[in-house]
């Protein structure tokens, strides 16, 4: 099943990738587009069945360093393809689909456990729940954010034979993004209020560096909507503000376990 839900994802993306190239001609883009999402949806059905399987355990949930960024991948690309749907954001899973791709590959080549008991603390699993979707959605603003920085670039240098037909309007990419980076910031304070209200010592010293990058995430994303209301902030420094959140972010989540499982294990 695996090679079934690797295999769609490649033709997904194939498909997507020729559709971006035949855009400015204006081409078979409808087909293409539909094509693409219903092999995606297909491959993330199965890649979510496989991800259940390997996760939810008889003792707890699965939580090892690969299988949390394959859930991660599943989850970015449900929401990028479901959204897709009704909205014209499905360039994005040209970045998204191949980053599943890999995390399955990842957790083929790499099998680890890692059991967190959920009996003694079931509240726990909204905490956890509430992170993984919050960075699921800022990663996908952050893809969003370089899809507007090319797009951007192409403007000022008047290349607009590259972008048409390929990206809305710039003023509706950018809305587009701080409404994921609004809704995201959301996610992430429910993530950051539960973990302090469910873990009994959220500065214990497994958890301290987790905690103090989530909020300085917090505070980065805070930041870029205060300026985008307040003085309008846009482009370039909505781009770059978005990324350094995301790193930040990236290392809370994902810098204790690469540590763990991966240098000293």
């Amino acid at each position: 099943m695996v090679e079934i839900t690797l295999l769609l994802y490649i033709v997904a993306t194939v498909l997507l990738i020729i559709r971006v190239k035949r855009a400015p001609s204006g081409r078979l883009l409808s087909p293409l587009k539909w094509a693409a999402m219903m092999i995606a949806l297909l491959a993330i059905t199965l890649h979510g069945y496989q991800l259940w399987d390997s996760v939810v355990t008889g003792f707890g949930l699965n939580l090892s360093l690969f299988l949390v960024i394959s859930l991660t991948a599943w989850l970015i690309n449900l929401i990028v393809i479901g959204s897709s749907l009704s909205s014209a954001n499905e360039n994005l899973a040209i970045i998204t689909l191949p980053a599943a791709i890999v995390s399955i590959i990842l957790v083929d080549i790499n099998p680890h456990h890692e059991i967190i008991d959920l009996s003694a603390t079931p509240g726990l699993k909204f905490h956890i729940l509430f992170s993984i979707i919050s960075y699921s959605l800022l990663s996908i603003a952050a893809v969003q954010a370089l899809l507007v920085a090319f797009q951007d670039y192409h403007l000022r240098r008047h290349r607009l034979k590259s972008i048409i037909g390929i990206f809305p309007s710039l003023e509706t990419m950018e809305s587009l993004l701080f409404q994921m980076i609004s809704l995201g910031l959301i996610l992430l304070s429910i993530s950051l209020i539960s973990g302090a209200w469910f873990i009994s010592d959220i500065f214990a010293q497994h958890l301290v560096h987790k905690t103090v990058l989530s909020i300085l995430a917090w505070l980065l994303f805070a930041t870029l909507l205060w300026g985008r209301w307040r003085h309008g902030w846009r482009g370039r420094k909505a781009i770059r503000w978005t990324i350094s959140g995301l790193t930040v972010l990236m290392l809370a989540y994902f810098g204790s376990k690469t540590v763990m499982e991966l240098i000293l294990a």
